[in-house]
């Protein structure tokens, strides 16, 4: 081994000061018995020692760098919330991405100011989301459930209410029986949907509160509806958002983005992967890719299991069920051709 191949093989190291000093603060950084700092070593592939706010991180170069990344923008968050492992996960993530990509000026970053605090796209596919949203009139965001993709619509619909860019939010979702019949539901048809629409109404809450959330739906400024209700309408001025449209069949697609009247804007969500339409019916929602991909004042924004801000098992499985998926079809392929 030469002395150049000795040099790069050593760890290097720097140290760092976190400003403001402040006892409160780095407790909630480092976390409990420390574990925040062991979570960044582990995934990182650092050491990391500290005394008060002065920091030695000890690693590879490039993982120096992203680790004193992290640390700083953990503890400017750590001023406003407390930090938990999932957290540190979601900034690990967010981080990795990153380092993924070409360390350009991000010119695209999308903001958004809610009741909840700041909503901003975790990792590149997040931030163009935002960024094809506040551009387009017409958005799809496709990929794995846990990616953000309904979420951050919501967050946009509200902005765009609380901005007066938009004077309705139209929240829509078909009613696909996913194993389980609706008739059993009891109630009429509008309470029988209203489970498939809860995690809109999740989002919602988190970002308005209970109180004016109820009095959006009883004056109609919100609208949460299934897709069967909206045939026959034109949403002028609105921000409608069709979540879970894999299971939209063909018709039903082209019947949801013909009702985008003027000064509107339309995200539609979902995960090819998970389609329970009945047997033999295509997905509108898999058509419609082929159809509008190459058409101006639409963007498709895809996410992928790295894009998952769940637990960090969640993108694991998902890859898992795609490498069974990729060698099933493989193995298809093969007895068709023998």
């Amino acid at each position: 081994m030469n002395q150049s191949d000795t040099t790069a093989a050593q760890p290097h190291s720097i140290d760092i000061i976190l400003e403001p000093a402040d006892n409160e603060r780095l407790a909630n950084l480092c976390g409990p018995l420390d574990q925040h700092l062991r979570q960044l070593e582990r995934r990182l592939g650092v050491e990391i020692n500290n005394r008060a706010n002065s920091f030695r991180i000890i690693g590879a170069p490039a993982a120096l760098t992203l680790a004193e990344r992290v640390l700083r923008e953990l503890y400017d968050t750590s001023a406003t919330e407390i930090l938990s492992p999932a957290r540190v996960h979601l900034f690990l993530q967010t981080a990795g991405n990153d380092a993924a990509t070409a360390p350009a000026e991000d010119s695209q970053e999308v903001s958004i100011k809610t009741r909840a605090g700041q909503v901003r796209g975790r990792g590149p596919n997040q931030r163009q989301y935002l960024h094809n949203i506040s551009h387009h009139d017409v958005n799809f965001g496709i990929g794995p459930a846990g990616t953000g993709k309904t979420y951050l619509a919501v967050a946009c619909a509200v902005a765009a209410l609380e901005t007066d860019r938009a004077r309705r939010i139209i929240l829509v979702r078909p009613a696909v029986e996913a194993g389980e019949r609706l008739g059993f539901l009891p109630g009429d048809m509008v309470a029988k949907v209203d489970p498939y629409l809860r995690p809109l109404y999740d989002a919602l809450y988190e970002m308005l509160g209970f109180e004016r959330v109820a009095k959006y739906i009883e004056r109609n400024v919100i609208e949460v509806a299934p897709l069967a209700f909206m045939r026959g309408r034109t949403l002028n001025e609105s921000f409608c958002i069709l979540d879970e449209a894999q299971n939209t069949t063909i018709e039903q697609m082209k019947m949801f983005l013909t009702r985008i009247g003027f000064g509107s804007t339309a995200v539609v969500t979902g995960d090819i992967t998970q389609i329970d339409l009945p047997r033999g019916k295509q997905s509108g929602l898999r058509h419609v890719i082929d159809i509008l991909r190459d058409e101006d004042g639409i963007s498709f924004t895809f996410f992928n299991s790295k894009d998952v801000v769940r637990h960090p098992l969640v993108s694991r499985i998902l890859d898992a069920y795609e490498r069974h998926d990729n060698g099933r079809q493989a193995d298809d392929d093969d007895s068709t051709r023998h």
